[in-house]
């Protein structure tokens, strides 16, 4: 099942019941709570695992697919306590014959945790960067032939489905609101040391983030 999150969990109760048995049910829903919670509830001869690709475009639709898009990338799946090794081990191999690296986690709300900092808060950083763009430069024809790599990559994923988009966030919502209040203070103390003008507290904050920014991607 690979559709936005809130209707996998309907497709989950309907399509349930009609899969022979030993079938293997795989959702690639980006968050897991809800969608495992539904999951759990299928017949006792379904397997059920979810699955949540890290890779995806701005662009939807069969006129973007891509098919080295997986190649590479990290492919998380869960596994339920009911969901049978077998299983896990199938959907391991689906990840490997798409060129994808397996992740086994066994915590839907771990997931989200992660997923919620490392792929949902950018969404949301994107989109406010677009509109603050929007708001302050946009009048000016200028903007448009000053905009650079820098901005164009930082506000890619604002560009992404809208139905996707509101689905992930209305259904990791908490994870997501915490997520923003840590980003808002960290934001905040940046604010605070160009306003005070303090340049070795600066650079030092900044070269803290330089080198972590190298360590996540060594």
């Amino acid at each position: 099942l690979a559709t936005p999150v809130r209707t996998i969990v309907k497709l989950v109760r309907t399509v349930g019941p009609m899969l022979p048995d030993g079938a293997i049910l795989i959702e690639l829903g980006s968050t897991k709570a809800k969608v495992m919670e539904a999951m759990s509830d299928l017949p006792a001869h379904v397997q059920p695992l979810g699955g949540h690709p890290m890779c995806g475009k701005e662009l939807s639709g069969i006129a973007a697919a891509d098919p080295t898009l997986y190649r590479g990338k990290t492919f998380i799946l869960v596994p339920l306590p009911r969901t049978a090794p077998e299983a896990l081990d199938v959907g391991c191999e689906l990840a490997r014959t798409i060129e994808a690296v397996p992740l086994v986690l066994d915590d839907a709300r771990r997931h989200d945790f992660l997923v919620a900092t490392l792929s949902h808060l950018p969404y949301l950083l994107a989109c406010a960067l677009v509109r603050t763009a929007d708001t302050t430069t946009s009048e000016d024809p200028a903007a448009w032939e000053i905009m650079a790599s820098g901005f164009r990559d930082t506000s890619r994923v604002a560009a992404s489905d809208i139905d996707m988009m509101t689905d992930i966030l209305l259904t990791n919502r908490e994870e997501i609101l915490n997520a923003l209040r840590e980003y808002g203070s960290r934001l905040h103390d940046l604010e605070r040391l160009v306003k005070e003008q303090d340049e070795k507290e600066l650079k030092q904050a900044l070269s803290y983030v330089c080198e972590k920014r190298k360590e996540m991607f060594a």
